[in-house]
């Protein structure tokens, strides 16, 4: 989880959403109460889960360490076959800005020829 959320990609999206999300409770009090009863309820379900799922979860200890390695091997294969993943949101969207205009220019000349 944590290598997923450090692609430079996924990074910016999630301060987005969290800015959002607190620009929203900010500016709508009926949501900001529903939201917080919400948190509430989700930090009150995770803490009661916690403590009942410790003990399977030392014992599957060893297979979710497997699992994180195989994971993360994974994530950077990906990351070598798909190198936009590493690159800062804003190269990406110029990047694709100079994709298009170049593809537009192509059917320019080629309409007008």
């Amino acid at each position: 989880v944590k290598q997923v959320a450090s692609l430079t990609l996924v990074s910016p999206a999630c301060g987005v959403i969290s800015a959002a999300y607190a620009s929203t409770k900010e500016s709508h009090p009926y949501l900001r109460s529903v939201c917080d009863a919400a948190e509430k309820g989700v930090k009150s379900v995770s803490e009661a889960t916690a403590s009942c799922v410790q003990p399977v979860l030392a014992t599957l200890e060893p297979h979710v360490v497997a699992a994180s390695e195989y994971a993360s091997k994974g994530l950077d294969k990906l990351g070598e076959k798909l190198p936009v993943l590493q690159k800062p949101v804003e190269q990406i969207i110029s990047d694709t800005k100079e994709l298009v205009s170049s593809r537009v220019a192509d059917v320019k000349d080629a309409v007008s020829s």
